[in-house]
């Protein structure tokens, strides 16, 4: 269990002094869970209303979206996806290939962002898991199950 908890998660386990029978609940002081996401408490946090997605679909790949009430995302790195590429090139690597290969340019490409901050608030729902609400602002962590060597080529784009 602890495997699974992002280091992120494992230092507010600890600031938030969590005792070692609450520490792999859904809920305690230091995050909220639902399925494989983490929700880590940033009450202080202030974003643009502008930037805030309504209703989005929180996924780690082809499965079941989580629908998030609000969702904010920030930072990143912008990366070129396509079937061939599904983890994604960053935009020189993307260059160089299709300066060896001109073919490339018909990938169906599509421009995403990698690794961005994603924080979410109001209710979280999935179908196979109880709603749960955050409040506040919460930062998104994904479980470190794909961070295995089993998950290496594994990407979570968006």
């Amino acid at each position: 269990m602890d495997a699974l908890q992002p280091a992120p998660v494992r230092q507010a386990l600890a600031s938030h002094k969590v005792s070692t029978n609450k520490r792999y609940s859904r809920k305690n002081r230091a995050f909220r869970r639902q399925g494989e996401w983490f929700f880590v408490p940033e009450p202080t946090m202030v974003v643009d209303r502008k930037l805030v997605l309504c209703n989005e679909p929180l996924r780690r790949g082809a499965g079941k979206p989580h629908l998030v009430e609000q969702l904010y995302r920030t930072g990143g790195e912008t990366v070129y996806v396509s079937s061939k590429h599904p983890n994604g090139l960053l935009p020189a690597e993307y260059k160089r290939l299709l300066k060896s290969d001109p073919s490339a340019a018909r990938w169906g490409w599509r421009m995403m962002r990698r690794d961005m901050g994603v924080y979410a608030r109001g209710a979280v729902s999935h179908a196979d898991h109880a709603t749960i609400t955050l409040p506040f602002w919460h930062r998104v962590m994904m479980n470190t199950e794909t961070q295995s060597r089993t998950m290496a080529n594994v990407a979570f784009l968006d």
